[in-house]
C-alpha cells in the first residue's frame, strides 16, 4: 500500500535512489505514491565527500530522514546520515513486512480486490493496529475476535483471518513450570489423573495457546506453555497448575506449584 498524502518532518522513509547529481541525491519513496525526496549532497554522509557515488549508486534503497516538506513547492528534503545503522534496519524491517501484508491482501481479496474495498481494509488495519501486518499477525494469533472492533465486515474478517492463518509465521514463547500433585486416598491415582487431565485445561486453553503436561517424576509433572507473548503464556502456565493444585485439594491430596524442577532423574 502506498500512502497518498505527504510524509512528516523528521519520518523515516524508504526510497529508491534514481538520480545522482552533483549537489545531491534523488529519491523514489515506495511508500507515498508520486512523491520524490533530495537527499543534498552534504545530508548523504558524515564528512567530507569527494565522489557523491562512492557512497551511494543509482538503484540503490536507502532509508532518510524527512528534514521538510514544503508541499506548495512539491519539495522534500531528506538525510542519509541521520539514520543510524539500528533505525535503518528497522525500518527496512518494517517495509518488508508491508509489502508481506500486501502480499496477503492480495490472497485474502483476490488479484482483482478494487482499490475502493483494498484501501478501506488498509485504513481499518491500520487504525486499529498501526499496520496491516500487525493486523494480519493479530488475526493469525486471535482469530475474529482480533477484528471484532474494527469497521470491516463479516465476509471480510473471514478473508483476513483465513488467509492471515495459511500465511502468517507468528513469533511463540515457551516457559515452563512443574506442580507437585499427591494423593494419600484410597482413589489417589485417580484423583492425580484428573487433576492432570484439569491441568490440560478442559477446553479452557485458548486456541493460540500450546499446553502439554508430562510426568517427571513423583510427585512432580512438568508444564508447558508455548503462546504468543509472554504474559498470556505465563498466565496459562499458572491458570494450568492452579486447575491441577485446585482438583488435588478438593479431593483430599497436596499441590503445589514451582517454576524449577526438583526431581533429579525422570
Amino acid at each position: 500500500m502506498k500512502f497518498s498524502g505527504w510524509p512528516e518532518k523528521g519520518e523515516l522513509v524508504v526510497g529508491e535512489v534514481d538520480e545522482i547529481t552533483d549537489f545531491g541525491v534523488f529519491v523514489d519513496l515506495d511508500e507515498y505514491e508520486d512523491k520524490r525526496g533530495l537527499t543534498h549532497v552534504s545530508e548523504v554522509a558524515s564528512g567530507w565527500i569527494k565522489n557523491i557515488r562512492d557512497h551511494v549508486s543509482v538503484g540503490e534503497r536507502v532509508v532518510a530522514k524527512v528534514l521538510d516538506v514544503d508541499e506548495s513547492s512539491q519539495q522534500i528534503d531528506l538525510s542519509i546520515k541521520d539514520v543510524n545503522d539500528h533505525q535503518r534496519s528497522d525500518k527496512i524491517q518494517e517495509w518488508k513486512n508491508e509489502r508481506k501484508a500486501d502480499n496477503w491482501m492480495t490472497i485474502a481479496f483476490g488479484e482483482d480486490v478494487s482499490d475502493e474495498q483494498y484501501t478501506r481494509v488498509a485504513e481499518a488495519l491500520y487504525s486499529a493496529f498501526g499496520s496491516m501486518y500487525d493486523g494480519f499477525e493479530e488475526a493469525a494469533i486471535h482469530g475474529e475476535e482480533a477484528l471484532s472492533d474494527t469497521d470491516l465486515d463479516d465476509d471480510e474478517i473471514d478473508a483476513i483471518v483465513e488467509a492471515a492463518r495459511e500465511n502468517v509465521s507468528v513469533p511463540y514463547v515457551n516457559v515452563t513450570g512443574y506442580v507437585d500433585l499427591e494423593s494419600a486416598e484410597a482413589d489417589g491415582v485417580d484423583d492425580v489423573k484428573a487433576a492432570l487431565e484439569a491441568a490440560e485445561g478442559n477446553g479452557e486453553v485458548p486456541e493460540e495457546v500450546e499446553l502439554e503436561v508430562s510426568y517427571v517424576g513423583a510427585p512432580e509433572y512438568r508444564i508447558r506453555v508455548r503462546a504468543p507473548d509472554y504474559k498470556t503464556a505465563e498466565n496459562e502456565l499458572e491458570a494450568s497448575a492452579d486447575r491441577a493444585r485446585q482438583s488435588i485439594e478438593t479431593a483430599g491430596g497436596v499441590g503445589a506449584f514451582h517454576r524449577e524442577r526438583e526431581t533429579e532423574d525422570e
